[in-house]
């Protein structure tokens, strides 16, 4: 669908109006026309399938809790995979935000825990793990980006480690041997796992790990721009930076630009989480994908298989994202 986008000019929420053929949709005759003819030329077409196993009777809702799903994009992603996987198999998704207040987050379950769902899926903007309540155990509930220290809900979270690798591995297949991390917050599971994954390829490689070429950020472009300064201020200075998401690769771009370097003849840069802007970016940036979009539609999957057959779930599936290849290596 991105590709379909990108080459037709317009976006994703456009393609995705167009091929499903929304009515209300105010789009001109051309711009459905363009839509429709690049998506025959890439040979693109919605996926629609039909449920795989007999649901329980009465049941056509599920619920999907999260406590926040405006200040990042990711949770509407997920809520987007969920809504779309549910739709194809005659479902719909209830939904209930609560802002990480418990007494909400209490009263809003047990409501939706007393109509007929087929089941829950409860979800949280950070990767995290989370104390076990009676009420998740009530019906079948998948966890969504958080999981139990006991693994006694199927849960479905993002592949960091193999995500922070395969970033990694990118820079070393262009020859790079300094290799620089420009890393999240230390306490979170992302950062924690995203910088596993940046140890595990430089070992593959025989790179040695250079403590000095790692810095702690605070995911904010302030933080990408002030630690490539400190950076690029080291005796032998890194020739290649993997920033542990986009929004910090903005402010490397920023300080590279300011001291005279070029990127990515001089100082490559990879980021993380292949937001909409990555694209756009001078050059656009090689990024890999936080697949929210898929963990969501995972989740409708894995929550389908669990209500008909309780005894039969993966503990813990791990969603992998795949390296987007653009101009910035």
């Amino acid at each position: 669908m991105t590709d379909v986008a990108l080459e037709a000019g317009v976006s994703q929420t456009t393609v995705s109006l167009v091929l499903n053929e929304v009515a209300e949709a105010r789009l001109s005759p051309e711009t459905r026309r363009r839509v429709i003819a690049v998506a025959a030329r890439l040979k693109y077409r919605l996926s629609h399938r039909n449920p795989r196993l007999p649901l329980p009777a009465q049941s056509t809702t599920i619920g999907f809790v999260v406590d926040e799903i405006s200040t990042d994009p990711w949770m509407a992603l997920a809520l987007d995979g969920a809504r779309e996987r549910a739709w194809d198999s005659g479902l719909t998704v209830s939904v209930a935000v609560t802002r990480g207040d418990a007494a909400i987050e209490r009263v809003m379950m047990e409501k939706m825990l007393a109509g007929p769902l087929i089941g829950l899926i409860y979800g949280k903007i950070h990767t995290v793990e989370i104390a076990a309540d009676r009420l998740l155990f009530t019906k079948p509930t998948v966890l969504l980006n958080c999981y139990l220290s006991d693994r006694s809900l199927p849960s479905v979270v993002p592949a960091e480690v193999a995500g922070g690798r395969a970033a990694t591995e990118r820079l070393v297949r262009a020859g790079h041997r300094r290799i620089a991390y420009i890393n999240g917050e230390p306490w979170m599971d992302a950062s924690r796992d995203r910088l596993k994954g940046y140890r595990q390829a430089l070992t593959a490689a025989d790179l040695p790990f250079a403590p000095e070429l790692v810095r702690d950020g605070n995911w904010e472009p302030s933080a990408g721009y002030l630690l490539t300064r400190e950076l690029m201020t080291l005796p032998k200075p890194p020739t290649a930076i993997f920033c542990a998401n986009d929004l910090m690769a903005i402010g490397c771009y920023d300080a590279l630009r300011e001291l005279g370097l070029a990127i990515p003849s001089d100082v490559a840069v990879v980021g993380y989480d292949d937001r909409e802007m990555s694209r756009y970016m001078r050059p656009p940036l090689t990024t890999v994908v936080l697949p929210h979009f898929e963990m969501g539609s995972t989740a409708v999957d894995t929550l389908i298989d669990f209500a008909v057959r309780p005894s039969k779930w993966p503990p813990q599936i791990k969603e992998e994202g795949p390296l987007v290849e653009r101009q910035s290596v």
